[in-house]
């Protein structure tokens, strides 16, 4: 099988639709149809499915499929090593970043990657970190950005540290918590961020807030605390200086230390050969805390 029809195989798994994937591959229906049949000829196989639905993929297609990935990702794999033997910088850069970071510090980092490196295409996945830490072990992606103290035996590097704070419009002092009647607003994160904000509730007020809502996104929680209709704890990353309607109280440990959270940058050692990747370590080389 070409890499092109490869290619095809894979835009189509992706779609499960041939309109959609017609005009992802900019070829008409008929003739996406019409190469389907003869590659499916040719595996004597059915590879899909067809409903007016749309398409599924048969048994003997997942395995066909995952062919078909294999060989487009060790052509991309090629292409990325042939490109980093030119002077000027291409390839596509695979990043897996946690959610926080990719809305409040990638941002910046990516604009000014941009700007000098145009010719590099950027894949970006954001999400939990645990997840994110998958990625990376997968080889999925070439660096991850991870918040906490991930456990890799690759290549880490320091990226920053930033404060936790308990944000609302009116609350000045955290004895003020247990009088309020607004509720304690939080944001869905993975287990350890999760348990250290737990751990220093019980261990500040020995109690339970009385109400509670659970949003998905950290930008729902900071928008609902800015518009006074809970408190919040944030992480100081996704709060602005502008941000000054509310009150920001640093949370400390038990020490009197503040409570803050440490983002890394992961990566195998063959990722950091890439000259993509050795040209986006450049940039964010301006923004990691010193």
């Amino acid at each position: 099988m070409q890499l092109v029809e490869c290619k095809m195989l894979v835009v189509l798994a992706q779609e499960l639709n041939m309109r959609r994937a017609s005009q992802r591959l900019f070829v008409s229906q008929p003739a996406l149809s019409q190469r389907l049949q003869t590659i499916e000829k040719a595996w004597e196989a059915q590879i899909f499915i067809r409903s007016q639905k749309g398409l599924a993929l048969t048994p003997a297609g997942e395995k066909i499929i995952e062919f078909a990935t294999e060989m487009v990702e060790k052509e991309e794999k090629v292409k990325e090593e042939l490109g980093s033997l030119q002077t000027e910088v291409h390839g596509t850069l695979k990043l897996a970043v946690a959610s926080i970071i990719g809305q409040h510090w990638l941002p910046n980092v990516l604009k000014e990657f941009v700007r000098k490196y145009p010719h590099v295409t950027i894949s970006l996945v954001t999400g939990w970190s645990s997840e994110m830490l998958q990625y990376v072990y997968d080889d999925s992606v070439h660096l991850g950005i991870i918040r906490g103290n991930p456990d890799w035996k690759g290549v880490k590097e320091y990226l920053l540290t930033d404060q936790l704070y308990l944000v609302d419009t009116e609350i000045q002092e955290f004895q003020d918590v247990l009088k309020t009647e607004k509720p304690f607003i939080q944001f869905k994160s993975d287990s350890t961020y999760y348990q250290e904000i737990q751990d220093w509730w019980h261990t500040q007020f020995q109690t339970s807030p009385k109400r509670t809502i659970v949003v998905d996104q950290i930008e729902t929680c900071k928008q609902m605390a800015l518009h006074g209709i809970g408190y919040a704890i944030l992480p100081s990353v996704s709060l602005k200086e502008e941000d000054d309607s509310v009150y920001k109280l640093p949370l400390l440990d038990e020490k009197g230390k503040p409570i803050a959270r440490d983002t890394w940058l992961l990566g195998y050692d063959s990722s950091f050969q890439l000259k993509q990747v050795q040209a986006f370590l450049e940039v964010i080389s301006e923004y990691r805390d010193v």
